[in-house]
């Protein structure tokens, strides 16, 4: 698509779409590992191993496995490939040092000169680079450590959306769902990119709310998970100015349940750590429209929409894997429907937008988990629960080899 779009003079503005990085040919030792991950999960979801066993160490089996295909798939540079997106000078890393020992005055003074700020922090609000100088100061100062830290927290929506899915769609589901979320493709991005900590706080208050919801869980102890699940979204909101989207599905999921009045929970949870952050100086609204105007100087002109909104679907599609085809195709199936209307609404809103225009692997990840979760889906509504879909599994994983053995990601 991006070849077809150049030969017919189209002016992209880059020359790596539609993912940010480099493109070459990388076969190593290491190259080994991913496969290894994926034939040994494949295996254990063939042989009902993920049918049979206790929830709780599938949930683990999950986290571990999904933390060793993340790792599996970016250590086919070696080190490199978890440190190299780090040390780029357009991450949040290299901005740490602006903060200072003084990060109340950077919060005050964030929206004021954006032009300072490094470009992954112009595009965000601060949470993820004073949760990196904060990280700093407790003693963490290894890229590789933490790079290793990233991806274990990343990792965390595995059974995180497991979880989710299992409290709304059924145990079953959850089981054999859980072998297309652990070998997913966007695992790629998981290892490299700090728009992760989004993804876990996003899938934290999504499962939170589905607790709250709960039809065996009534009065303060509800409404008590409503709140948590707000403050997960009002923290999500410092670090993305797109995770509001994941409050619709928690929105949708109460309403899908009879179960409107924890709504008001959940919004006052959310203000909460939004006006924290501006009584203490960062305006939220105003760091939206900010991050907006810089995307409008600094992009729209150089990127047609038009290219960019099918190209940056296309870049969905090799992220999700074919399990999304069959997701979309069976939605109205599944009682988790708001789960993919959130992080659809998401998708859809920031192409209609011409808001993606580029490095959408890094802005959809706390969507694309959810996405996919009606690929376990019956072929009709109220119909039995089908099979694990190991082929689709199995044809991600593979989707995901292949683009890191030809893309050095940033």
């Amino acid at each position: 698509m991006t070849a077809w779009a150049v030969h017919s003079g189209a002016r992209l503005g880059t020359a790596s779409a539609p993912f940010l990085g480099r493109y070459r040919f990388q076969l190593a030792p290491s190259s080994v590992l991913a496969p290894a991950v994926a034939v040994a999960v494949l295996s254990l979801q063939a042989g009902g191993w993920f049918e049979r066993a206790r929830w709780g160490l599938v949930s683990a089996t999950g986290y571990l496995a999904g933390l060793a295909w993340a790792l599996g798939l970016v250590l086919v540079d070696g080190e490199a490939g978890l440190t190299r997106p780090l040390r780029d000078p357009d991450n949040f890393l290299s901005e740490i040092g602006a903060v200072r020992n003084a990060p109340l005055h950077y919060l005050q003074h964030f929206t004021q000169n954006t032009a300072i700020h490094s470009v992954a922090a112009r595009g965000h609000p601060p949470g993820p680079v004073l949760l990196l100088w904060a990280l700093d100061r407790a003693g963490l100062h290894s890229v590789l450590g933490l790079a290793l830290l990233i991806t274990a927290v990343g990792t965390l929506t595995v059974p995180l959306v497991l979880s989710a899915v299992r409290g709304v769609c059924g145990e079953t589901q959850a089981r054999r769902y859980a072998t297309v979320l652990i070998l997913a493709p966007y695992a790629i991005w998981v290892a490299v990119s700090t728009d992760v900590f989004t993804a876990a706080l996003g899938a934290a208050m999504v499962a939170a709310g589905v607790r709250a919801s709960d039809r065996r869980r009534t009065g303060p102890p509800a409404g008590a998970w409503a709140l948590v699940s707000g403050a997960l979204l009002g923290l999500a909101s410092l670090f993305s100015y797109s995770a509001p989207w994941l409050g619709l599905s928690v929105v949708c999921l109460y309403f899908a349940r009879r179960r409107p009045f924890l709504n008001i929970g959940t919004g006052l949870g959310a203000l909460l750590p939004v006006l924290v952050a501006d009584r203490l100086g960062f305006p939220w609204l105003a760091g939206l429209a900010v991050a907006r105007a810089d995307y409008a100087s600094r992009i729209e002109p150089f990127r047609p929409v038009l290219w960019w909104s099918v190209i940056s679907m296309v870049a969905l599609l090799l992220a999700c894997g074919p399990a999304l085809v069959a997701s979309m195709r069976k939605m109205r199936n599944t009682p988790g429907w708001p789960f993919l209307v959130g992080a659809g609404c998401a998708v859809a809103f920031s192409v209609l937008a011409g808001l993606a225009r580029g490095g959408v692997e890094h802005a959809w990840l706390a969507f694309f988990p959810w996405l996919t979760v009606a690929a376990v889906a019956p072929r009709r509504q109220a119909g039995p629960d089908l099979p694990a879909p190991v082929i689709l599994a199995a044809s991600g994983a593979v989707a995901a080899m292949v683009i890191e053995a030809v893309l050095a990601t940033l």
